[in-house]
């Protein structure tokens, strides 16, 4: 409950934060490469979630409009 909400709040400054360690010249290249590493793993893993939410919705929309036959 109000743990993994706690959680989402923070994802806007975690990504801030990875995306700002990304740009810095300064940072060392071995941190870069595992943040840049980190970002698309976290890109891939939300855009297989939003798939997987489209395809159950398309799935209960059938199932609703069968049962509405």
């Amino acid at each position: 409950g109000q743990s993994i909400a706690r959680l989402q709040q923070g994802t806007s400054a975690a990504a801030t934060t990875l995306l700002k360690l990304l740009i810095d010249q300064n940072t060392p290249a071995s941190v870069r490469a595992r943040v840049a590493d980190s970002i698309f793993n976290h890109a891939a893993k939300a855009i297989e979630i939003e798939d997987i939410e489209a395809r159950v919705s398309a799935l209960e929309a059938a199932t609703a409009s069968e049962g509405a036959k």
